[in-house]
């Protein structure tokens, strides 16, 4: 009877530690609402492994991509508000609210702002047989042949595209804009001469300096600005005071996320881009890693929301 009894006790014990025991943490969905091998996939991809062990669970990355990234970001928008999905997005998430005029979801109002990664500058660039080394001389130059000059884009509406916007409106110059589907391929026929003119990431730029197949004559802003690029002038240095232009990137969760679990997640970001090897990654693409409070990144997000309005209407970028 004794025995019996035992086994009646360890059998007892035993439930009682199952239904203490924690529930297993759930997989942590980082969507990038991206193809892969972009920018957005590569800082996703730079921060998994210490986001995760900062945050003590396993991380996986879902690229989600189309419609310039809506696709991916109605995904997140529509998941349960637990801290198990999020986005990393950069400026362009704000830009796309602008720009597409019945997106499945409210771009400020669906999601909950969680943490900064980082920043990252632009490189203002020109084809070597442009007779201009600083952003003052191409100014100089538009001005004297209003008809002469093109710039490539990414497409439109993109980061380039913008920047070169507000690039053209504080200068009071006019260029003919000519969009690309990438990056890649506005740099490729600015080296084939077909446009003359260029601003791009600087990730973007940086295997093109080497090779002195085009001139860098100026940067966006002071971040990313080191390596082959740390004698660089800024072009509010050499030509149009007051110009500056950057994007960002960072973690958005569902709107309805708990507080907690928001504040829970920009702790673990703050500590992930510390680590060395996120540092390294992130430097390589030009990106400045960076960190804010939950109420702070929440009050940046919603004035870049803001200032992008004003940056689409001034392009005149339209996506149809």
């Amino acid at each position: 009877m004794f025995k019996h009894s035992r086994a009646a006790l360890l059998a007892s014990l035993a439930v009682i530690a199952a239904a203490a025991a924690p529930p297993a943490l759930a997989q942590v969905r980082l969507i990038v609402p991206f193809a892969a091998a972009g920018t957005q996939d590569l800082v996703a991809r730079a921060i998994q492994p210490a986001l995760g062990q900062a945050l003590g669970q396993t991380i996986v990355v879902e690229n989600r991509a189309g419609a310039g990234g809506t696709v991916g970001m109605a995904v997140v928008a529509t998941s349960p508000p637990d801290g198990n999905t999020m986005a990393l997005v950069s400026s362009s998430h704000n830009t796309s609210a602008w720009l597409y005029p019945k997106l499945p979801y409210d771009a400020q109002k669906s999601f909950a702002p969680a943490a900064l990664i980082g920043r990252t500058g632009f490189a203002l660039a020109v084809a070597n047989d442009v007779p201009a080394s600083s952003a003052g001389e191409l100014i100089a130059y538009a001005k004297a042949h209003p008809e002469g000059l093109n710039y490539a884009s990414a497409g439109n509406g993109s980061a380039g595209h913008l920047g070169m916007a507000r690039f053209l409106e504080m200068a009071g110059i006019p260029m003919q804009h000519i969009p690309y589907k990438s990056t890649g391929e506005a740099i490729n026929d600015v080296l084939a001469g077909r446009a003359q003119v260029i601003m791009a990431p600087t990730i973007g730029i940086m295997p093109f300096i080497a090779g002195k197949r085009l001139k860098v004559i100026g940067l966006t802003s002071t971040i990313g600005r080191s390596g082959a690029l740390a004698q660089v002038p800024l072009v509010s240095e050499t030509g149009l005071p007051g110009f500056t232009y950057d994007s960002w990137y960072g973690l958005l969760l569902p709107a309805a996320t708990p507080r907690a679990v928001v504040e829970k997640i920009n702790a673990a970001a703050a500590r992930a881009i510390k680590d060395p090897a996120v540092v390294t990654a992130l430097d390589k693409a030009g990106i400045e890693p960076a960190s804010m409070s939950v109420d702070a990144f929440a009050a940046f997000f919603a004035k870049d929301y803001t200032d992008m309005r004003e940056l689409v209407r001034t392009s005149g970028a339209r996506v149809e």
